[in-house]
């Protein structure tokens, strides 16, 4: 496999994702309520609901009381700033009200309307589910699921476990789960009592259009699903003949995420998109588009929450929309478009602001003929140093304006002073260090024999500037299980020597001349080294492990190097070894659902914390691979990577054969990507905002400056602003994010990223600018951190509050007046239900009986540094129909819904979600097509054990193959790859990710969680 230098966000530090959900429960559907006692009754409670835009997202868990949620009080309250995401802006079709099919006024902006159908008096067939398997109208069902009906003859039941080779797990699941527990969400059968609003009884009105993209034609009955229910799911009360009632809300007049994505492609997707104008709402994430700079930083660096943001604090509060930026300062630019300039102004350095110390942007005001000027952050006047002064144009611009990027640009770089550097001198070029467990566990599995192997060839790919001959970077190598081994690699030894330091207590380095070297002059020592490291302890009996003392032993090799860098550690167990830092197994399922589960996500000991403070001191990032067979505290182990910027991998059950392509493809990725050291990142703003909270992989200890040991391309640092005085229109907000950092030679830079927005006095501008895909990023990360403080039931309910809150605003101020029973969205929040469903249905919110305490915080972990690409595809996966791919053209098939009932059992599909790619294949696809793609002559040949798809010269196989390339290409992490047989055992754990249906775990279906926000709204208006 070539080396894969760019690529999207690589290791991400604790984030939370919607890792699959498994459970064991089965999928009895239960109602959001008990079933109404009368029609009449029904008929009440939901009367007309019309959706506006409305938003597509995966359920959420049901079990975590959805009743309507009073604010919350206490460590977790619905914060008031709310937070800006800034979606399209493009205007919907008029708005439909569904119940009389005919064009309703358009409200002050689009939104959509659809109004649920009364019932009929008579609903054909329909049965309510015994009353065991509801609860009361006002709740959503119980966490524990609805018991279990009697077993039944057929396939297991997605809650019976069947136990799976560990192979089949997603790349963040740990223990082998029963796959069945993955199951996550599991479509309602056909018959599962009313979903959704009953379907209207008139007839359709004729020469009414189904429109797609968001506003709602006829309601359809519901598309059948493939091979029926699941075996053994209960019809009830269905005869077996004629076809079941439709649900009460058709799933094609409720806003689609593929939609939108597809609209905001074909309208933005073919122009540049340029910054020179303040407050523009950027194309979507999932669109491909040139960023052309004049003026503002690319969304690829900064993404908002909205780029129109409330002149006071009172309608912040009164929106709940958070302000918030994620903001990536190293990410990774397109061939197409140019990297930041970098600036050098000798030995004054860049010129800033006297009060405030802002850099010099294109936002600065030019005054008395270009001898001062006034920072456009604090209005300070600043004399312009004679070396920089230049006279102004007719229009009070500087002559030399498009010559100087600080000027024009809204992202370069200065070459940093020595009065930037640590101890005022210039630091040394930064040093790799691979430290490789060699416990018995780690050699048996062949694990140190690839580590060894690959670290040959992979040395040549170190980080290097621009047109550098050779990479900067030195690299050391440490061995350790109970004790630490040293050796010394230096380029005039016909051998490398050893040094053991078995006293971990008091950790030092044993050499210092020889340990860090360069690639190039000690070539054959090191290779000597390599070959002789897996001889060495072939035979090794020793399970312990240690694992502070490794960092420490890294920290004080940097420390008398007197240089920054990265340990790459790769850890196998639980480091019970006595030593310092040392953990015990603290793994306890109990604690689920009580208020002692936050303790799940906190570290076992303060011990790392305190190490994790020194690495920082010192520029020593920490990169961790993890190759778990059992519970490893990865709430523990991960405090010293996530507080030093760096990312942790995890490969639950490591076989060679199936996971060593996915490990090898990290490991180089990490090392040879883009990464500054000895970070240090302030956000400023203009008057009237300011930054006051921080997200993300980094260690603070004031509250401006965000510490960052290492940065790599891939990592985000969010942003929440909140207002400290009012702002006005005409002069906007701004925001400028400085990093300074050490590159991979040693240079000292500073990167500038600048940003203007808008500013509203009118709440529907606000929610004109919004972009839901960072809204969702944002929220996640809130809730993901306060899994840390509080009950994960509080957390869940906090976000459904302030999401409710958003919309009720919403529709109380800017919608024109329409009846309570219509839902309606703002047009670029239509897909905020359907998103925040899926955070809701997470793993780490809402875990199912599988997913393992480390997945948890695994997740977690990972989500925290995500960008917004990453977490648009992590919550909301991606399924192409590969079964439709246009094998002649160069385009990926149309995507479809995360749904069971859009699946063909006669298809083959892929979905992927950023950590893990499926390919599901019905059980009657053709045999050609199978033989095409897996070189077997039948469905049940399929190996479900398959890590890579064979490479067969046909036209299918390898259009496949180049779209799983190409998909592998734009993520940050390598995704494993798993097979799934329609109505095998993996196939729950695939279901798991079908998030617009109700999951086993209790997360609800887009459907019904769609009317449970209705209701929320309501009863906020009322």
């Amino acid at each position: 496999m070539g080396w894969r230098a760019s690529g999207p966000p690589a290791s991400q530090p604790f984030l939370p994702g919607s890792a699959p959900t498994p459970v064991s429960q089965i999928s009895t559907f239960q109602q959001y309520g008990p079933p109404p006692a009368s029609v009449q009754q029904l008929r009440n409670h939901m009367a007309g609901m019309t959706i506006g835009s409305t938003a597509a997202s995966a359920p959420p868990p049901a079990g975590l009381g959805y009743a309507s949620v009073p604010p919350v009080s206490g460590s977790f309250s619905a914060t008031g700033s709310g937070l800006y995401t800034p979606y399209s802006t493009s205007q919907g079709p008029p708005l439909t009200n569904v119940s009389q099919g005919l064009p309703v006024a358009q409200p002050p902006f689009p939104a959509q309307t659809v109004s649920t159908q009364r019932l009929p008096t008579q609903v054909p067939a329909f049965t309510p589910p015994p009353p065991s398997t509801g609860v009361g109208p006002s709740s959503y069902p119980p966490t524990t699921g609805a018991p279990r009906p009697p077993a039944m003859p057929g396939p297991p039941l997605p809650g019976q476990t069947v136990a799976g080779p560990p192979s089949s797990q997603p790349n963040h699941v740990s223990s082998p789960p029963p796959p069945s527990t993955m199951a996550g969400l599991h479509p309602a059968p056909p018959m599962s009592g009313l979903h959704g609003p009953p379907p209207p009884t008139h007839p359709p009105q004729p020469g009414y259009p189904m429109q797609q993209n968001g506003s709602f034609g006829q309601m359809r009955g519901p598309q059948p699903n493939y091979g029926g229910a699941y075996p053994g799911a209960p019809n009830y009360g269905s005869p077996p003949g004629p076809p079941p009632p439709p649900k009460r809300l058709d799933p094609d007049s409720i806003p689609s995420p593929i939609q939108v994505i597809e609209d905001d492609r074909n309208n933005r997707g073919s122009e540049p998109f340029v910054t020179g104008v303040r407050g523009q709402v950027p194309p979507l994430v999932t669109t491909n588009f040139l960023v052309k700079d004049q003026g503002n930083a690319s969304p690829r660096y900064i993404r908002c929450t909205s780029y129109n943001i409330p002149c006071t604090s009172d309608m912040a509060k009164q929106s709940q929309v958070p302000l918030a930026a994620v903001i990536k300062p190293l990410a990774t630019l397109p061939p197409e478009e140019t990297l930041p300039y970098l600036v050098d102004h000798g030995e004054s350095g860049p010129v800033r602001c006297n009060r405030c110390k802002a850099y010099m942007c294109p936002f600065m005001q030019f005054i008395e003929g270009g001898r001062r000027f006034q920072c456009c952050f604090c209005s300070c006047v600043t004399e312009v140093p004679p070396h920089y002064f230049q006279h102004l144009d007719h229009t009070g611009k500087r002559v030399d304006f498009y010559d100087r990027p600080e000027l024009s640009l809204g992202s370069y770089e200065f070459l940093a002073t020595v009065d930037y550097c640590k101890n005022n001198k210039f630091p040394s070029p930064p040093a790799f260090i691979f430290m490789i467990d060699v416990s018995y566990n780690a050699v048996k599995s062949g694990l140190v024999r690839l580590i060894c192997e690959e670290l040959k060839s992979l040395l040549d790919y170190l980080p290097r500037e621009g047109n550098m001959e050779e990479s900067a970077i030195r690299v050391g190598f440490v061995t350790y299980n109970k004790v630490l081994h040293f050796y010394n690699v230096k380029s005039s030894l016909a051998q490398p020597q050893m040094m053991v330091v078995s006293d971990v207590a008091d950790m030092f380095v044993p050499l210092l001349d020889g340990f860090l070297v360069n690639v190039n002059e000690s070539r054959t020592v090191i290779a000597s080294l390599l070959d002789q490291i897996p001889e060495m302890f072939a035979d090794t009996r020793e399970t312990e492990t240690v694992f502070a003392p490794v960092i420490q032993a890294g920290l004080e090799a940097l420390k008398a190097a007197e240089c920054a860098g990265k340990l790459f550690i790769f850890h196998t167990s639980l480091p019970i070894a006595e030593a310092p830092g040392k953990l015990k197994n603290r793994d306890d399922r109990k604690l689920i659902n009580t208020d002692k589960e936050k303790t799940l996500f906190q570290p076992q000991t303060s011990f790392y914390n305190n190490l994790a403070k020194d690495c920082v001191a010192q520029g020593c990032c920490v990169d961790l691979f993890l190759f778990p067979n059992q519970y490893l505290d990865v709430a523990t182990l991960g405090v010293v990577p996530y507080q030093t910027g760096g990312s942790i991998f995890k490969y639950a059950y490591f076989q060679l054969e199936t996971d060593q392509y996915r490990f090898l493809n990290d490991l180089r990725r990490d090392v040879q990507k883009e990464v500054g050291f000895d970070a240090v990142m302030r956000v400023r703003t203009s008057t009237g905002i300011r930054a006051t909270d921080f997200f993300g992989a980094f260690y603070m200890s004031n509250t401006t400056d965000v510490e960052m040991a290492g940065l790599d391309c891939d990592k985000t640092i969010t942003v929440e602003f909140k207002h400290d005085d009012k702002l006005s229109e005409d002069s906007g907000a701004l925001l400028q994010c400085a990093l300074l950092y050490t590159s991979c030679a040693g240079q000292r830079r500073l990167r500038i990223h600048n940003l203007s927005l808008n500013c509203c006095t009118q709440l529907a501008d606000l929610y004109r600018n919004c972009e839901t895909d960072t809204l969702i990023n944002y929220l996640a990360k809130y809730a993901y951190r306060g899994v840390l403080s509080s009950p994960v039931k509080t957390v869940r309910d906090a976000l459904i509050n302030q999401c409710a809150q958003i919309l009720a605003c919403y529709r109380k101020n800017c919608a024109s007046p329409s009846s309570a029973g219509q839902l309606i969205l703002p047009e670029c929040m239509k897909l905020l239900p359907v998103y925040l469903n899926c955070v809701l249905k997470s793993d780490v919110l809402q875990p199912g009986p599988e997913v393992t305490t480390d997945d948890r915080a695994y997740i977690r972990q990972l989500v925290t540094s995500m960008d917004v690409a990453e977490t648009n595809v992590f919550f909301y996966p991606r399924l192409l129909p590969l079964t439709k791919a246009d094998v002649d053209s160069d385009s990926l098939p149309a995507a479809i819904r995360n749904s069971e009932e859009r699946l063909s059992k006669g298809d083959i599909y892929l979905l992927e979600n950023g950590l893990n790619i499926f390919v599901w294949v019905g059980v009657s696809v053709q045999q050609s097509l199978i033989q095409n793609l897996f070189g077997v002559s039948s469905f049940s040949q399929i190996s479900n054990a398959l890590s890579t798809l064979p490479v067969l010269e046909n036209p299918f196989s390898k259009k496949v193959r180049s779209i799983i390339d190409m998909l592998q290409g734009q993520r940050s992490r390598y995704m494993k790859l798993i097979v799934v047989k329609q109505e095998d055992k993996l196939e729950m754990l695939f279901k798991h990710f079908l998030v617009e249906d109700k999951s086993l775990t209790g997360g609800a279906s887009y459907v019904d969680f769609l009317c449970h926000m209705h209701k929320e709204i309501r009863q906020l208006l009322s």
